[in-house]
């Protein structure tokens, strides 16, 4: 069973598609959880225009949003695109913190390899999924 799963072509996909939306999901809910401690993330040119409240709860509802796109498996380059684009803007804007966002270089590189993944054929032989994979051994 195991060897089939990991045999699974769109796994790499998949799992980066995970890591990236379990990311973005937690520090959506943390910033609408403890705002205080994500405020001094974003940048002092957006929070002379827009509040720093209400500027934070809106990224909080995209990084919720790119989530949920990243998870649906639907325009997934598009999606690495836009997470990569976000986590640049992060790293760009926060250089002074760069002892902290140094980290989300390697979810930038995550972002571009969704990108530019070759997106596997499917096998003609062999329809198998992790669903019918996990299920087929729980068949007799």
């Amino acid at each position: 069973m195991l060897k089939k799963l990991l045999n699974y072509p769109l796994l790499p996909a998949l799992l980066l598609r995970i890591g990236l939306a379990v990311v973005f999901t937690y520090a959506a809910v943390s910033s609408f959880i403890s705002p205080r401690e994500w405020v001094g993330f974003l940048p002092p040119l957006l929070t002379q225009l827009i509040p720093a409240e209400i500027l934070l709860r809106i990224f909080s509802i995209i990084e919720l949003l790119l989530s949920a796109w990243l998870l649906s498996g639907v325009y997934v380059r598009l999606a690495g695109l836009f997470a990569a684009l976000m986590l640049g803007g992060i790293v760009v804007s926060n250089f002074q913190l760069f002892s902290i966002s140094f980290r989300d270089i390697a979810l930038i590189f995550t972002a571009l390899a969704l990108v530019v993944m070759k997106e596997p054929q499917a096998a003609k032989t062999d329809e198998t999924t992790p669903t019918t994979v996990l299920n087929a051994e729980k068949s007799p």
